[in-house]
């Protein structure tokens, strides 16, 4: 793990949704804690997770994830874990009952950015998402071209 000039340790990044930033709008961003057992965090450390397809629902005042892959630990005997499991967030109570209400009368979603560590501890970024039309892909897309040729022709001229 890196760490700051003044000392402090920074994240380490497990995996990303990249997926998500192109589907997606974000319309906000929480990090949660979650739940796992001990071979989950030993497949998290070597870096054998899969965000592809996963999302989060709140059921019952309480928020879990689905679909997110960690691979079985190599090492690990009969007590290994499910790969596919549902895992349960870490979120304040005022967060979920924020949560809740935008998502079921906003039409808005809860897909996770992110896993990482964090002072040791697990860390998901969950992001409250509304997702785009096709044409709005396209737009985002000629954006990012456009942005990339101004930033080569600057290059190219200051050199």
């Amino acid at each position: 793990m890196a760490k700051t000039e003044n000392g402090a340790k920074r994240e380490s990044i497990v995996v990303q949704n990249r997926k998500a930033r192109h589907d997606y709008e974000v319309m906000g961003r929480y990090e949660t804690g979650i739940v796992l057992r001990g071979t989950e965090v030993k497949s998290l450390r070597a870096g054998r997770a899969n965000l592809k397809d996963s999302f989060a629902l709140v059921e019952r005042g309480e928020v879990f994830l689905y679909n997110v892959h960690i691979a079985q630990y190599e090492r690990g005997n009969s007590f290994n874990h499910d790969p596919e499991r549902v895992r349960k967030l870490l979120l304040h109570r005022s967060e979920i009952r924020r949560l809740t209400g935008k998502t079921q009368q906003q039409g808005l979603a809860l897909v996770p950015l992110k896993i990482y560590f964090k002072r040791g501890k697990v860390k998901v970024e969950l992001a409250l998402v509304r997702g785009k039309k096709q044409f709005d892909k396209r737009q985002a897309l000629a954006q990012r071209q456009a942005d990339r040729e101004v930033a080569r022709a600057f290059k190219e001229r200051y050199q």
